[in-house]
């Protein structure tokens, strides 16, 4: 009873008065609260609540959209309630007690108040809504525990987590928080935002298993979030990400492989680092024939400073290291198309500079409770300014492109390598989930401008909006067959959030990992969204020569692959850029519809057609693979199968399971050691006849921005079935660039040879029946052209 009592005072009780209507935001005063319902678009509205009758200025951290178009929205009211129509919605509002129901324009219900609402207490703002029966949640950024949240209850704070188990010396993966994001999508065909950079609780049924509450740690302040429609769940992310910010494309060489590196030397090695330890390993690389363009030195390359230890930044190298200039420039003749450096966020004073007396001097550190602080103030412009122009410029002056910024978490809670909590107080708890964003987005801008080409940062932390700076990869799992799984599900997550670029550690992260392991998790690490690999184990460092000649070949293997695919993913990301569709998608995403799908954690789509499922089980010789609706073939054997359906492969340990999406087309190229090695003349089109499709090819510079200003080609390639005839047809390019492209190389994976072969160009065919692949060369890029295949 005490519960319901306080529930019933937390609310906001009934309509009184001022319902009114001004451009498209409609405004009511309860007996509680000022309430405005906006309408951003005809499919998505903004709810806010307030008790002392104000409302906070917008803020740019998370929501980067706030200036809508005209939505036009017919509003009546009757006795019980208002009614807010759009082409795409319409909108209940009760009046005893103040709730909000939604429809569909057509009448089918998407979520109901019934009796409960805008929550509005001492110590908490949000909401409660109904759950139905058949209602299922995804969402919630980067968690390792669960993919369906209906019945469980989450809270989203920006940490690592905590209680660390001594059995494994790894945190909990209930626990861990590195990008959580205030955002779901219900099975239904809305989803919520919360905007709030508060802490905040989701009780998606577990306390009441016909309701659910969100709510955020922000005391009789304002409730505020935003009501997205799809149906679908790609309808709910493009809105969601035109709200919060798109993932801008990074240059075409991040989506080659990254490598990290202690130099040598990690935690308790110092002494081992150097760039001759840097130059090695590049090389290496290079002459066994393994792909990589990206090239990053962990925590030990700078000097540890008096103050913070390794939780801070000096911007000083280590004494081991002579003349990193060089280094840089060797590097860079080899051909990687960037080298990063990691650093924290707090400064720190060195051997030959006090950056930290410095800006203390400034006024450029953001207050502490015993002093001045030593975190750049990373939300105000000025001393961005100085800290790039003192602290970066001296790394960035002789090479780094890039920084990775870790323990994002640290501002105002606990952070990893020190007792130190940063800033403290109400101030600082608004601010500490939306640090990370500040944090990342000044370097990444600031490169971005300095470099001359798009921006790329690294960082561990995130929350709603990091997307725009990406990327982020998954923290410190060790090396462990039971943190495999889990960093895969914490992928899909982040995925359903809005968030494309994702990297983890291949093999793990802390600990030597089982040769098995490594094979099997590197599997995965290619054909993720950002192929990284980087490991703290001295001494193998998760290089790929530590674990044995098979898990050499495995590796080389897989990285083949992903350079073979890179104008697949490339044209994958693009779509992301313009939609908001993740490269990496938990089923459910394009299956929403399918029960089955709602627990997989083990498989997912790479972009539109590849579905892609890692061995997560030491010594397994099969799993078990869904394959949702339609027709899917085995990349390896070209067998084909019938959707919605369980099968028991078989998978040998070079082997991941990977299927085709019939009706896909996937457009690869030649093997580089590097993005730019030479330039691609020829794409082959892999086509997998079935349900009539298309593909987009996307092309551009690979480096500037012009792409925003539409300064790229896209090239459609289509296919077609009628009765017998299988009809493949090449759209002239739409360009505003200029291809390098002269031609196409078909590869059509049919049962049998076909009758005939005919195309508008002077085309050649041969099929292999070995293969049943038929092969059509001499169709030229940039034009329109087709092909006629007459089957038996």
């Amino acid at each position: 009873m005490m519960l319901q009592a306080l529930y019933v005072q937390a609310q906001i009780g009934d309509y009184r008065q001022d319902f009114n209507k001004k451009g498209n935001t409609v405004h009511f005063t309860t007996t509680s609260a000022e309430v405005q319902v906006e309408f951003c678009t005809p499919a998505m509205f903004r709810v806010r609540a307030s008790r002392n009758g104000s409302f906070a200025p917008n803020e740019p951290w998370m929501v980067t959209a706030y200036d809508w178009p005209a939505v036009d929205v017919r509003t009546k009211e009757t006795t019980a309630r208002f009614e807010l129509q759009t082409d795409a919605l319409r909108v209940i509002v009760n009046k005893q007690p103040f709730t909000i129901d939604v429809f569909t324009a057509d009448g089918r219900l998407l979520s109901s108040e019934s009796g409960a609402g805008a929550l509005l207490s001492a110590d908490s703002t949000g909401c409660r809504k109904r759950l139905q029966p058949d209602e299922h949640f995804f969402g919630f950024g980067e968690r390792m525990d669960f993919l369906d949240r209906r019945g469980k209850t989450v809270r989203l704070n920006v940490e690592r987590g905590s209680g660390m188990p001594h059995a494994t010396g790894a945190y909990n993966i209930l626990a861990a928080n590195y990008s959580p994001v205030p955002f779901f999508m219900s099975t239904k065909g809305y989803g919520i935002f919360l905007h709030s950079s508060f802490a905040s609780t989701w009780d998606m049924g577990s306390t009441v298993p016909d309701q659910y509450t969100f709510s955020a740690e922000q005391g009789n302040a304002e409730l505020d979030y935003y009501f997205i429609y799809g149906p679908g769940f790609a309808g709910i992310l493009d809105q969601y990400t035109a709200l919060t910010g798109r993932s801008p494309l990074m240059p075409s060489f991040a989506m080659g492989l990254h490598v990290g590196t202690y130099s040598g030397g990690t935690w308790g090695y110092e002494q081992h680092t150097s760039v001759s330890y840097v130059l090695a390993l590049a090389r290496r690389y290079r002459e066994l024939g393994i792909p990589v363009d990206i090239l990053f030195l962990d925590s030990t390359w700078r000097l540890f400073g008096k103050n913070g230890g390794k939780g801070a930044t000096s911007f000083e190298w280590r004494e081991t290291f002579n003349n990193p200039k060089t280094m840089f420039d060797t590097l860079y003749a080899m051909h990687f198309g960037a080298v990063g450096l990691h650093i924290r966020p707090r400064l720190d004073n060195g051997l030959h500079n006090r950056l930290l007396d410095n800006a203390v001097a400034g006024g450029y550190t953001y207050p502490e409770a015993k002093g001045p602080g030593e975190f750049p103030n990373y939300f105000d412009s000025s001393a961005v300014n100085w800290w790039w122009d003192h602290a970066v410029m001296k790394v960035a002056s002789i090479g780094a492109r890039f920084l990775k910024t870790d323990e994002g978490s640290s501002f105002g809670h606990l952070a990893n390598e020190s007792n130190k909590v940063g800033p403290t107080g109400d101030a600082v708890r608004k601010l500490h989930n939306i640090f990370p964003l500040a944090y990342t987005k000044a370097p990444y801008e600031k490169f971005a401008a300095y470099n001359g080409m798009r921006g790329m940062n690294q960082t561990r932390e995130g929350w709603a909006g990091i997307q725009r700076y990406p990327y982020i990869f998954a923290g410190d799992w060790p090396s462990e067959w039971q943190y495999f799984e889990p960093v895969i599900r914490a992928g899909l997550n982040i995925g359903l959030s809005g968030v494309g670029y994702w990297a983890h550690c291949m093999g793990g992260f802390e600990r030597p990992a089982d040769p098995e392991l490594y094979i099997r998790w590197c599997q995965f690490g290619m054909l993720s969204p950002v192929a990284m690999v980087f490991g703290m184990d001295h001494p193998g460092y998760k290089e790929p020569w530590n674990y044995g000649k098979e898990a050499l070949a495995n590796f080389i293997k897989y990285d083949h692959l992903r350079y073979q695919l890179l104008p697949y993913l490339y044209s994958n990301a693009y779509d992301m850029y313009t939609t908001g569709m993740p490269l990496m998608r938990a089923l459910v995403l394009a299956y929403q519809d399918d029960p089955n799908v709602y627990d997989i954690t083990d498989e997912y789509l790479l972009g539109s057609s590849l579905l892609v499922c890692p061995v997560t089980q030491k010594g397994a010789a099969t799993r078990i693979v869904y394959l949702p609706q339609g027709q899917w073939i085995d990349y390896w054997t070209g067998k084909t199968y019938a959707g919605k359906q369980y099968l028991n492969v078989v998978t040998p340990l070079d082997q991941l399971p990977l299927y085709i999406k019939a009706g896909s087309i996937i457009p690869t190229q030649p093997v580089q050691q590097y993005v730019g090695e030479r330039v691609i003349d020829t794409l082959t089109l892999d086509i997998y006849p079935g349900e009539n499709t298309a593909f987009r090819l996307y092309e551009d510079d690979g480096k500037s921005l012009d792409y925003q200003q539409g300064k790229f080609a896209t090239t459609t390639i289509s296919s077609n079935t009628v009765n017998e005839h299988l009809k493949i047809s090449i759209a002239p390019a739409t360009a505003n660039y200029k291809s390098t492209l002269k031609r196409f190389l078909l590869k059509v994976h049919l049962p049998a040879k076909p009758k005939n072969v005919t195309g508008t160009a002077a085309i050649k065919w041969d099929y292999d029946a070995a293969t049943q692949i038929l092969e059509i060369s001499g169709m030229p890029a940039g034009t329109a052209g087709s092909v006629d295949i007459v089957q038996l």
